[in-house]
Formats: C-alpha cells, sequence, structure tokens
C-alpha cells in the first residue's frame, strides 16, 4: 500500500491539474494545484512537499528551471517532469538537473499510480534508511519497556495510549531515566512511525541556533549562514520532534514554539513567508518548569501546550525491582556488542547493583555495566569488575586520596545530587548555575 505523501502539481492546463488532483486524491495523497512558476516556488516555501509533478512548458517559462530551486529548498522533494513535447533529450536533460521520473502526455491514471508508487517506495526507503543509521549510531540499549514496579508500568501504559494521537506530551524525570528512547517509542507506536523522528537538544544551542535549528533559516539571515537550512520542523514533516530538556529553550524563542504549537505555523530566519507543517512535538526536562515559570525562565502559556499529556519516569532508585532485568539486558547488549561470552553476575555482584542508590539513573547503570563487559577477566562479572563507587561503604573516596581533582568533583556532585530534591537545590549548594551542573553530569555520566 503506498504511504499517503504531500504532492504539488505545476501545470499552466487546468484540465490536467484537475485530473491530477482527482486521481491523487482518490489514492489518499493530500495534493496542492499552482499554475505557473512563481506561485510554485511561494507554496514550496510554505509547506513541505514529497513530491512534485511539473509541467515542462510553464507559460513563458520553462519547467525544467523550476527543478534547482525545489530541490534546493527541499533536498528529500522527488520530481517527476509531464509534458506533450517528450524527446529523449528533455527527458535525459531533466534527470540531470534532479527530476525522478519523466512521463509524457497524455497519461493514464495507472501511469500517474506506478510513478507515485515508486517515489513513495523510495521516500520509504529514505526514512528506514535514516532511522536504521541513528540505530546503528546508538550505543545504548534499548529502554526496557516491561517493568515490575507500578509507577513505570502506568508510565508506559500511559506511553501506549497517547502514542496514536497527535497531543503533545512532556516528559518529566531525572537525567538518565530514558526520557529520549522513550520519545522515540511513542513515536514508533504512532501513526507517525514511518515518518521522521527528530531530536533537538535545547541546552546545546544558543537563541540564535536555537531559532536556527528548530524553524530553519535562509541564505544571509545571520552571520556564518552561507546556505540555506531547512530546519527540524521541515526535515521533520510528518512524523515527531523530540526537544530534549525543554526548560534551557532561550526565551526569545519560546513564543515562535507556542505559535507552532497553536498554529502549526512558522517562518524562517530571514524569511517573511509564513510556512505550515505536520510535526507532532514530544518535550522531556528534569527540572520543575512551575518553578522556571515562577521565576520568569519559562512561559507558563507555552507550558500548557507542551503539557497536555504529562509523564513521569520514576528514577531507578525507586524502581529496585526493575534493577536486575536491567543489568541482565545491558550485561547481554554489551557482550554482543564486545564479543564477550559472560555468563551472568555473581550474587555479591547483584547484591551491589541492588543496594546501589543510582543518582545518574538507567544511563549510568548501562555505563557501570560496560565498563565491567570491557574489564572482567572471567565468566561472570564480580563485585571486583563494578566501580568503587558501587563497593562497600569502607572504600568511599576520603579527602586526601591519591585521586584527580575531576574524581573528586565527580563524586562530590553525586553526594550533592543525592541530598537535594531539585537540580536547582544542587546548583546552589554547589555554586554553580544549572546549565554548568546539568554539563557536568552529562560529563561524568550522572
Amino acid at each position: 500500500m503506498t504511504n499517503s505523501l504531500n504532492i504539488i502539481v505545476v501545470d499552466d492546463e487546468v484540465n490536467i491539474r484537475r485530473t491530477l488532483s482527482v486521481c491523487l486524491e482518490s489514492d489518499g495523497h493530500q495534493v496542492s494545484v499552482v499554475s505557473n512558476f512563481r506561485d510554485a516556488l511561494l507554496e514550496t516555501s510554505r509547506r513541505s512537499f514529497d513530491l512534485a509533478f511539473v509541467d515542462l512548458r510553464l507559460g513563458p517559462d520553462d519547467g525544467l528551471d523550476l527543478i534547482q530551486p525545489l530541490v534546493a529548498s527541499s533536498p528529500w522533494l522527488k520530481i517527476i517532469m509531464i509534458t506533450a513535447y517528450s524527446s529523449i533529450e528533455t527527458a535525459v536533460e531533466a534527470i540531470r538537473r534532479g527530476a525522478s521520473d519523466y512521463i509524457p502526455k497524455p497519461f493514464t491514471p495507472a501511469q500517474v499510480r506506478l510513478a507515485v508508487e515508486k517515489v513513495s517506495t523510495i521516500r520509504s526507503l529514505e526514512q528506514k534508511l535514516t532511522l536504521l543509521q541513528e540505530e546503528l549510531g546508538r550505543s545504548n540499549p534499548e529502554l526496557n519497556f516491561t517493568s515490575a514496579n507500578p509507577v513505570m508500568q502506568r508510565a508506559l501504559s500511559l506511553a501506549r495510549q497517547v502514542a496514536s494521537t497527535d497531543a503533545s506530551v512532556l516528559i518529566r524525570g531525572e537525567s538518565g531515566t530514558g526520557k529520549t528512547v522513550l520519545a522515540r517509542q511513542i513515536h514508533h507506536w504512532s501513526n507517525r512511525a514511518s515518518k521522521p523522528f527528530g531530536i533537538i537538544s535545547c541546552p546545546s544551542l544558543s537563541p540564535e541556533l536555537a531559532e536556527s535549528e528548530l524553524f530553519g533559516h535562509i541564505k544571509g539571515s545571520f552571520t556564518g549562514a552561507i546556505r540555506d537550512n531547512p530546519g527540524r520542523i521541515a526535515t521533520s514533516e510528518g512524523g515527531t520532534l523530540f526537544l530534549d530538556e525543554i526548560s534551557e529553550l532561550p526565551l526569545a524563542v519560546q513564543p515562535k514554539l507556542l505559535r507552532f504549537l497553536q498554529d502549526k505555523e512558522y517562518e524562517q530566519m530571514g524569511s517573511h513567508r509564513t510556512r505550515k507543517s505536520d510535526v507532532r512535538i514530544i518535550s522531556a526536562t528534569n527540572v520543575d518548569l512551575e518553578h522556571a515559570i515562577e521565576h520568569s525562565r519559562f512561559r507558563e502559556d507555552l507550558f500548557y501546550r507542551l503539557n497536555v499529556i504529562q509523564i513521569e519516569i520514576p528514577p531507578l532508585r525507586e524502581r529496585s525491582e526493575d534493577i536486575v532485568t536491567l543489568a541482565e539486558k545491558s550485561l547481554l547488549f554489551f557482550s554482543r556488542k564486545y564479543h564477550r561470552s559472560l555468563e551472568g553476575f555473581t550474587d555479591e555482584a547483584l547484591a551491589a547493583l541492588q543496594d546501589y542508590i543510582w543518582p545518574g539513573n538507567v544511563r549510568e547503570l548501562r555505563n557501570v555495566l560496560e565498563r565491567a563487559v570491557i574489564l572482567c577477566p572471567g565468566d561472570k562479572i564480580s563485585i571486583d569488575d563494578l566501580p568503587n563507587k558501587i563497593a562497600p561503604a569502607e572504600a568511599t573516596l576520603r579527602i586526601g586520596d591519591a585521586v584527580t581533582l575531576g574524581r573528586i568533583e565527580e563524586e562530590h556532585i553525586r553526594a550533592v545530587l543525592l541530598n537535594c530534591k531539585s537540580i536547582k537545590e544542587a546548583a546552589d549548594i554547589l555554586g554553580i548555575d544549572q546549565a554548568t551542573l546539568w554539563r557536568r553530569r552529562k560529563q561524568y555520566g550522572i
């Protein structure tokens, strides 16, 4: 079955536009029609399309000249040339300039459907390839989507329930609990699974870069903008965009995101043309957004738009019944990755894993298991293969020990986080801002 595509028809003959529109819409595609070069550029600047049917002769203009600007604005766009003046030379020239196919007039509905099916297959394969490349680039096993913990069970049940809707979802939980992986799984469970899944990490972006990353920019819109950038919203068309650590989204960009959530409209930086896009937004945070609102660091109206459905992921220390299952899954994953034949854990090692508080949550558990798999000399992971921080209390690091300052800083940050109820409280005690604390946690895998 052909996937639904966003298609634009560019032809100066009203009968051709009407015929193609009826044929394509009857097959479930979304169709826009225009009659000239200028309107084609205007419409493609407003919306993202998967496929364009372009007539070779558009009044005084040459349809071949439309290929390059269309592909430049949307690199994924496939173009099918249509003409009553077919020849080998024009077909070769169309393909050389970037067209995907070429069909002569008069054409039948069967010819049109065959051409569209080819494009649909190519787009589907491209999207699957992107997903596979992302999967190959990931070094961590998947979050375990079963749990013996009642709170985690409710979170997973809610995620499955809302996946089939287009409602905005806000995932809350400490760093390392698996918010990104759950967002990806919601996309996988949804009707948008065959479309792109984009990710933006908000703490890593300046206000200018955040706006460009989200909405895109045109060449010359700011210093360093040497080429057009479509933006993540455009490249995620029909799919899902995940905004990680949304609390760090610059205030200047927040009203523009709010507008997109309300109207599905936006402008690229440097452009006055309004574009539309069908993208679902999932966001995540590890901080108290209500506190950020009270201190004017986050817009209350944006919070309500993002927080239509809220999913709370409990920290690993509150779901201790899942530690063994997660540890065994991580052991299997990393054993395969590093070509080891490990049989499991010693009883002492399992007890240490269960007794540890895991301030870095599932991410820290995976890091510990990866290290253990690499260093383990025997057939089972033993207590000696685990870091000192997971060893009994007498092995606790002390001031004056022969260790680096970085190690002392890491242990101190871990200890402070364990005794604080929020990231802000921990940052205040440590005497650093929340962004710096976020970077330290990422650096140390906390």
